[in-house]
């Protein structure tokens, strides 16, 4: 651990063993040029928890503020664990040296600084603020380059990826046929089975036809396929965007001069705009099926009466009124999805972090637009 008493340009520590107990033989220059190297080598010594312990300090050829600070911080430390240290061989000038340090020596736990709960919650708030105005900006920016992409393709119609635009319509689209009818339907089965339990307390059963007509075709139909869709397909486009991000395909697209918004995202964006709309379809009539269904079953109201009674329950508004916002729903999810794959940095788990920002951030935003196309169409009487 120590290198030879002789050597006095390099301070060093011995362990030794006496009839007395443990002691300690120092020597060498104790100063602030080896002050780390020592304070390491202080810490790997074994603990002094109990009897007495010789520390023999003749040796020090130099002994400095910092070297002083050393060793009466460690006979301190080993006193509170329950030794007894003597100290022998001082010179004068060292035992000095010594007790001025012993003598402003004043340790301390630093608390950490008190902060007011509401200056904490200030602040988490002006900082979360701060982080989501950036990611605003960061994500119009991408908006941007998403529509000059879309501007380049109308002007040349040829650089459209049509073989990969149809393959990513057969994967969001397609593909998400049998679990968007499926959840459709057990949502009309439960919106009829619960309209007919509240409605039978007045009479006025044949009206969960209307209940389910107005609920399915204008919100729930389009609503919960765009969720479906946001945790499926946009998930996808995350984890497949990153996956890219992280080998590295990316960047070889751009040294052969291929723009990833054309080759990338534009195909999955148009397939996710032309697929939306016709999933909605699905679950409107399977939602629609579901509710007929149950209500068949719960209530006796028959397909003839179910028909009828929808007839005049619904406008052909309240159709286009959930296939409108198709479109939107599926650009909101495609570009969110496409933004957080690009942004993936380059590990594994910032795939997994962005892909469950990017369902977060989806499903957030479809809720969002809903809410404002229902305001929208209230204010016009739609």
């Amino acid at each position: 651990m120590a290198s030879d008493s002789g050597v006095a340009d390099a301070g060093w520590l011995r362990p030794m063993d006496s009839a007395e107990g443990p002691a300690l033989s120092i020597g060498g220059r104790w100063d602030i040029a080896n002050a780390g190297r020592l304070d390491a080598e202080l810490h790997k010594l074994p603990s002094f928890a109990a009897g007495r312990v010789r520390l023999d300090i003749r040796e020090l050829a130099l002994l400095d503020t910092a070297g002083a600070w050393l060793l009466h911080r460690s006979i301190v430390s080993w006193r509170e664990a329950g030794a007894e240290v003597d100290l022998t061989g001082a010179h004068p000038d060292h035992a000095a040296m010594l007790k001025q340090v012993a003598d402003s020596y004043k340790p301390c736990d630093i608390a950490p600084p008190h902060i007011n709960a509401i200056v904490r919650l200030l602040t988490r708030i002006g900082r979360s603020t701060v982080d989501v105005l950036e990611e605003a900006g960061s994500l119009m920016a991408f908006l941007g380059e998403a529509i000059l992409a879309f501007g380049r393709i109308l002007a040349n119609p040829r650089r459209l990826r049509l073989t990969s635009t149809v393959f990513h319509m057969e994967q969001v689209g397609l593909n998400a046929v049998p679990i968007v009818a499926l959840i459709s339907f057990l949502i009309g089965v439960v919106l009829a089975y619960q309209g007919a339990q509240q409605l039978q307390r007045f009479g006025a059963e044949v009206f969960v036809v209307n209940l389910i007509a107005v609920s399915i075709l204008r919100e729930i139909g389009i609503l919960l396929t765009a969720i479906v869709i946001a945790g499926r397909s946009g998930s996808a486009f995350t984890a497949q965007l990153g996956a890219m991000k992280v080998n590295e395909e990316v960047d070889a697209m751009r040294t052969l001069g291929l723009d990833p918004m054309e080759v990338l995202v534009i195909p999955r964006m148009l397939a996710l705009m032309i697929t939306l709309p016709l999933l909605a379809f699905v679950a409107d009539v399977m939602g629609l099926l579901g509710g007929g269904l149950m209500a068949w079953i719960a209530l006796g109201i028959g397909p003839g009466l179910f028909l009828e009674r929808l007839n005049e329950a619904v406008g052909l508004w309240s159709f286009w009124v959930g296939i409108i916002k198709a479109p939107v729903f599926a650009f909101l999810i495609a570009l969110i999805g496409c933004y957080e794959g690009m942004r993936v940095g380059g590990s594994a788990e910032s795939v997994g972090r962005q892909t469950t920002l990017a369902v977060v951030e989806s499903i957030f935003l479809v809720i969002v637009f809903d809410a404002i196309f229902s305001i929208f169409f209230s204010i016009v009487g739609i």
